[in-house]
């Protein structure tokens, strides 16, 4: 015969041994709960406690009775909300337990139980619960399309026009040199709509619209990557040194022809041997006073330029980066316009041209390599906007500083940090939209008797794609706030703005790439064919990682410029204030790891924004704080900066990760903030939780080293999000119907 004492505790058997093994952590909680019930007999708590034995699990059929045991008891009672309502309907409310929800509320709390996730995981029948689970829509599509879009709603839906084309096919020959010429007629296309001059001054024939040209290179990434990385090259790279890093000569007389793709043109930075280290460019410009010339030179193989877009086929011009040597002495890497081949395609002489060949992907941009032997260009070809050399034949620059001067003149060139993630933005976009459709309508397995059920039902393909579904979302809000502080900037800003591009450009890169592997994955064999778009995607977008900076080296310097804004904090405060700053953080964390907080498993805490924001904060402060004392430690112990920052380099991009979280956090809560229709905002918000807690629950290790949170809480996080997985699962298709993605350029056959 059952004892009703014992029976009340069944839920809790049944959760703590069905998620996982038991750990130390829920047997002492368990234990201790148990050991100090008076309500209990000696032999009953006995009874109790060799259930939850950590050395004598109990057997699969043990947990399978128990689950259909709750199960019944559910269904057969419409009036449970708790887990307490349950134990005691369990107990045959057996009068011992009725006033004890009090203890059993707060057990619940330490072992962190989700009440409402619980029961209503066992409400519904069991053969609907999962299969019947349905896509629906509460909220209007159109207005989460027009607060993507924004203010360039207009720009973005020409460009979707006319990538809709016919003319605008995918090509998917394997021939390298038919693709190749398929995205330069697509470009001209785009330069005959006044696409590629968008950014330049309306007296050159441009849109004077850099917000616009930054809509438009991520909207034509929802088609090919190759021609949004040949636009790119063409109007961005070319054009935009021209304009940034040249003067009203150089404007007037190439700005035009380069935005009508009469001048197609490279931007020749990288060398063999020294990718992202500009500083170390070996490729000299030597100036000749007696001709007024620069010698541009190649002083061996491995300085030549390589991977340059544009190079191998097409290119005319280059903007060439190179050591200006003056009388012998270096002045370090300025810019200059080198003409590489005629009118006709002929390759001019010195210049020496080869072709990257095939490659992972991209393969319809002509990446190619030059080499420069002797090739005399016009002293009027200098970039002349920070540096020039004057009619003595002297170095002249309006920043004296060598060092501010490189910087501001890479500075000039951020945009490319800004086009590239938000175009890999868009290329995530893509696979989801893909993946998610398709899981929506491919069913697979189902309950025994019952129809096969959507494979977005299952709670494990909901974790492989709402998290990220989210993140995608998150880093939408916080590239329109990067792309609005570049635009907005300061000269005082400037440092930070690059440092906050640099890094989001690695953040939003390595998410696509994360996020393809995950559609490819989620997709089968259907992800492997190449008909289905998603093979593309992620073979387009591998090369983003690297380029416009390798993302390690970008996190990096990203870390410095917080460790240096850290010192500017402390350079700037007397003892006092870094008594002061030293209290404040202590009261922070008094306030913030006390035991109710570190163990707070309150659904309402869990979901709230301030708590998110909080917990984002503290890790940031905290990791950066760490850093810069670990810095200062091996500095005073005698060693050279350089090796300092080598010996914590790991710790530099979790600084940097940290930094980047938080912003993109921050940036997702804001932009809800502004949101006026309730249904709209209500969606957001639930994805805003997901990506929070999703994020929380990546960084659980630290939280439970630092003392955070405690066991329990990590716990209850990992359930929430499940949860939340759940309730975003019926949007989930309207939500990337929300990108607004052309069909014929979504155009995989799985998706419709």
């Amino acid at each position: 015969m059952k004892n009703d004492k014992i029976q009340a505790f069944i839920p809790f058997f049944y959760l703590i041994w069905s998620d996982d093994l038991l750990t130390q952590k829920e047997f002492v909680t368990l234990q201790h709960f148990v050991t100090n019930q008076s309500w209990l007999s000696p032999k009953e708590k006995e009874e109790v406690l060799s259930k939850i034995a950590i050395t004598n699990p109990p057997s699969r059929e043990t947990i399978t009775e128990w689950y259909y045991e709750i199960q019944r008891t559910v269904q057969a009672n419409p009036a449970i909300k708790s887990v307490f309502d349950l134990a005691l309907v369990l107990s045959n409310d057996n009068s011992a337990i009725v006033d004890l929800k009090t203890e059993f509320t707060k057990l619940e709390s330490d072992l962190g139980i989700l009440t409402e996730e619980v029961i209503s995981n066992f409400k519904t029948v069991a053969n609907s619960f999962t299969s019947n689970y349905q896509t629906a829509t509460n909220f209007d599509i159109s207005t989460i399309t027009a607060l993507l879009d924004g203010e360039q709603a207009a720009i973005i839906n020409k460009v979707k026009s006319v990538i809709s084309r016919p003319e605008f096919a995918y090509c998917t020959t394997i021939d390298t040199a038919i693709y190749r010429e398929k995205v330069y007629e697509w470009c001209q296309i785009l330069a005959k709509e006044n696409f590629g001059n968008m950014a330049y001054p309306a007296r050159y024939g441009g849109g004077e619209n850099i917000t616009d040209y930054f809509a438009i290179m991520e909207t034509l990434s929802y088609h090919d990557l190759s021609l949004v990385i040949k636009f790119g090259v063409q109007f961005g790279l070319w054009g935009m040194s021209v304009q940034s890093l040249g003067t009203e000569k150089h404007y007037s007389k190439y700005l035009q022809d380069i935005g009508s793709l009469k001048i197609p043109g490279c931007f020749a930075m990288t060398e063999t041997h020294h990718g992202s280290n500009v500083k170390g460019l070996e490729t000299t410009a030597t100036y000749n006073h007696n001709d007024k010339t620069f010698t541009i030179h190649t002083p061996h193989e491995k300085a030549q330029k390589e991977y340059i877009g544009n190079a191998a086929v097409h290119g005319q011009m280059a903007t060439v980066f190179a050591k200006l040597i003056i009388d012998d002495h270096d002045y370090g890497v300025n810019a200059f316009i080198v003409p590489l081949r005629d009118t006709s395609g002929k390759t001019l002489k010195g210049i020496k041209i080869g072709d990257c060949g095939h490659k992972m992907g991209l393969n319809g941009v002509d990446n190619g390599t030059i080499q420069f032997n002797q090739v005399v260009i016009p002293k009027e070809n200098m970039l002349d906007r920070f540096a020039s050399v004057n009619e003595e034949g002297k170095f002249e620059s309006p920043i004296p500083s060598d060092n501010r001067r490189f910087f501001t003149m890479l500075g000039t060139l951020v945009g490319g940090r800004i086009g590239i993630p938000r175009s890999a933005l868009a290329a995530a976009k893509s696979g989801l939209a893909i993946t998610i459709k398709y899981s929506d309508q491919r069913r697979q397995f189902g309950p025994e008797g019952g129809s096969e059920v959507p494979i977005l039902n299952y709670r494990m393909h909901q974790r492989r794609l709402l998290p990220p579904l989210a993140k995608t979302y998150a880093v939408h809000f916080a590239l329109q706030y990067v792309t609005k502080r570049f635009l907005n900037k300061k000269e005082s800003e400037m440092q930070e703005i690059e440092a906050l591009a640099a890094g989001m450009k690695a953040y939003s890169t390595w998410n696509t790439t994360a996020i393809l592997q995950e559609c490819r994955e989620a997709c089968g064999g259907k992800g492997y064919l190449s008909e289905n778009r998603i093979d593309a995607l992620k073979n387009d977008t591998e090369i983003y990682t690297t380029f416009e900076g390798d993302n390690t080296v970008l996190m990096q310097l990203v870390a410095k410029n917080r460790l240096s804004e850290f010192r500017k904090a402390f350079g700037e405060m007397g003892s006092l204030g870094i008594i002061n700053y030293v209290f404040e953080n202590a009261k922070t964390a008094i306030t913030e790891k006390n035991p109710i907080t570190t163990r707070n498993t309150d659904t309402e805490h869990l979901l709230d924004s301030q708590f998110h924001l909080q917990a984002f904060e503290h890790r940031e402060k905290t990791i950066l704080a760490s850093a810069a004392k670990r810095l200062k430690k091996l500095i005073d112990n005698g060693l050279e900066p350089y090796d300092a920052f080598n010996v914590v380099q790991h710790q530099m991009i979790d600084v940097a990760q940290a930094y980047l979280e938080r912003v993109v956090l921050e940036q997702f809560q804001l932009a809800i903030a502004n949101v006026g229709d309730e249904n709209t905002k209500a969606i957001l918000i639930k994805l805003n939780q997901l990506y929070a807690l999703s994020q929380l629950e990546k960084n659980k290790s630290w939280y439970l080293e630092d003392g955070y949170m405690e066991a329990v809480k990590t716990k209850a996080i990992r359930k929430m999000v499940n949860q939340l997985c759940w309730d975003i699962r019926p949007s989930a298709v309207a939500l990337v119907d929300a990108f607004a993605i052309p069909d014929s350029c979504l155009a995989a056959p799985i998706a419709f």
